[in-house]
Order: C-alpha cells, then sequence, then structure tokens
C-alpha cells in the first residue's frame, strides 16, 4: 500500500495566525483563555490544552477578572462581545481572521444600505461562531439558511424579500453557495451577491476533487464539530466512494484497504499538518 498526504490541508492562515499568537503568549505565561474551542479539532485542542490554553464560553467571561488574558479565535465575534470585555476590563488577543473582518465590515455598510427595505441572507451553519459573529453586526437582522431547502422555506413565509445582499461563511461550499444565489436571484429581481467564501477554501474544493480521483482510497481527518471538515470530506466522497472520515490515527481500519491500494490523506482547514502525517505513518503500519 502507498500512501500519499495532500500538500495543501492543514490549517487555513486565519488559524495558523491564531495559533501562532496562542503559542507565543504561552512561551511566557499561562493560562491562556480562548472564547469558544480555539479549532474543531480534537488532537490539537488537547496539544493546546496542554500549554495552558483554557476554552471559556460567553457565560464564563464574568469569572475571569482584570489580570486574565482571552483570545479571540479566527471565527469573530459580534461587537456586543467586545463592549461585554471592555466593561469586564478582560485583556484580549484579538486573532480574528482579516478575511472575516472584511465580511463584517461588508455586512454593516449592506445593512445600512438596506434599512428597513430589504432583506440581508447568511449562506452559513445556524449557530457556527462565525455566523454568529456576522449576525451580531446587525443586531441579528439577517436570515441564515443552510440549505436551498431552507431557502425555499424563507421564500415561501415571506422572510426573504427584495432588495436582497446575501453573504457566505467562509468555508461553506463554493458549489452550495453558488446554487443559492442562482435560485434567489430566480426568484428575487433586485439581488446583491457578496463573494466572501474564503479563497484558500475554494482552491481546496478544487484540488480536493483532482486529489480524490487519482487515490484508489483516501482518508479525510478532521475534528466532529468541525463544518469545513464536514464539507469537504462528503465533496471528495462525492467523487470518491471510499473516503473514510477519522478524527485520528485510532480510528482506521485495516479492512477498508488492500495491499494494492494507493491511498490519499487528506483533512480539513482545522486539521494541524502534524495528525495528517501521524494518521499516514499508522496506515503504513497496517500493511
Amino acid at each position: 500500500m502507498k500512501v500519499e498526504i495532500d500538500s495543501h490541508s492543514g490549517f487555513c492562515g486565519g488559524v495558523i495566525r491564531a495559533i501562532d499568537k496562542a503559542e507565543k503568549f504561552l512561551a511566557e505565561k499561562s493560562p491562556l483563555y480562548s472564547l469558544g474551542e480555539m479549532v474543531h479539532n480534537e488532537a490539537e485542542l488537547k496539544r493546546l490544552a496542554s500549554m495552558g490554553l483554557i476554552p471559556t464560553n460567553h457565560e464564563g467571561l464574568e469569572k475571569l477578572t482584570s489580570q486574565d488574558t482571552l483570545l479571540i479565535r479566527a471565527h469573530g465575534e459580534a461587537p456586543s462581545t467586545y463592549e461585554k470585555l471592555e466593561s469586564l476590563g478582560i485583556n484580549i488577543i484579538d486573532c480574528t481572521c482579516p478575511v472575516v473582518l472584511k465580511i463584517q465590515e461588508s455586512i454593516r455598510e449592506s445593512h445600512k444600505r438596506l434599512g428597513a427595505k430589504g432583506t440581508i441572507v447568511i449562506f452559513g451553519k445556524i449557530g457556527h461562531a462565525e455566523v454568529l459573529g456576522l449576525m451580531g453586526q446587525v443586531g441579528d437582522d439577517a436570515v441564515v439558511v443552510e440549505s436551498l431547502e431552507q431557502l425555499k422555506e424563507k421564500l415561501a413565509q415571506g422572510k426573504v424579500v427584495g432588495p436582497v445582499e446575501i453573504f457566505s461563511q467562509t468555508t461553506m461550499s463554493p458549489a452550495g453557495y453558488e446554487q443559492i444565489c442562482r435560485y434567489l436571484s430566480e426568484h428575487i429581481s433586485n439581488v446583491t451577491v457578496h463573494d466572501t467564501i474564503c479563497r484558500q477554501v475554494a482552491y481546496r474544493h478544487r484540488e480536493l476533487v483532482d486529489f480524490a480521483k487519482k487515490h484508489d482510497a483516501v482518508v479525510f481527518v478532521s475534528g466532529r464539530q468541525s463544518s469545513n471538515g464536514q464539507v469537504l470530506c462528503e465533496l471528495c466522497r462525492s467523487v470518491n466512494p471510499r473516503t473514510y472520515r477519522v478524527v485520528d490515527e485510532s480510528e482506521l481500519q485495516a479492512s477498508w484497504f488492500s495491499a494494492s491500494d494507493i491511498v490519499g490523506v487528506c483533512g480539513a482547514t482545522s486539521t494541524p499538518k502534524w495528525l495528517l502525517e501521524k494518521v499516514a505513518e499508522k496506515l503504513k503500519e497496517l500493511q
């Protein structure tokens, strides 16, 4: 069995930046708190926890003091979060992804333009941290849809009316966003589409299709809670039915493979390179 690691898999730029800042802080001082899980990958969270990173939530902010430091992860936060942190006197390390910051600014401008005349639509996972941060920019005055079916429901209920400005969570499927935007434009006369899927993510979609096609089997490595992981794994499976999703090397099963297989190992934008390498090494031991 031959094993190949996808050279383009691994953390996206926003996650690399956030983890780098966390590691530099923890090298000098511990603990460091993060608002929510810093990255949707159990193995990486365990590694960061061993260094002194402690996840907390919005309710837990009240327990922190002015002596504590809180990291805001790449997903971003709503303005109300910053106001609360300022009132509590908590030190912050803001790691909001620059791409997300630009989208937050753009959605605020769209909300001002529309006023009470139309609708802002967000294509994203309901409850996802990035989506909550975007909703917070406009006082939750937006409609979130996860699928074409949900969009159809919102249109039928009269919850989406023109003019419409539509945005996407940065890690959603480009093909899914295109489908949503096309349907919306066919049913609403005035639609402004904002190109907000991360370029790195969009490229990964195209690259992974080619990667999955050229291997006999694919092992996709990602955390169970990774939205991006779910989307990319299903993309791989759509062109290669022998795609297996694992959290780490312990979940590999020898029965999935044959001695003659060329197996590709890839992962989400929240999957660290070191974990891909561990999975690849374990695969070689299965021979």
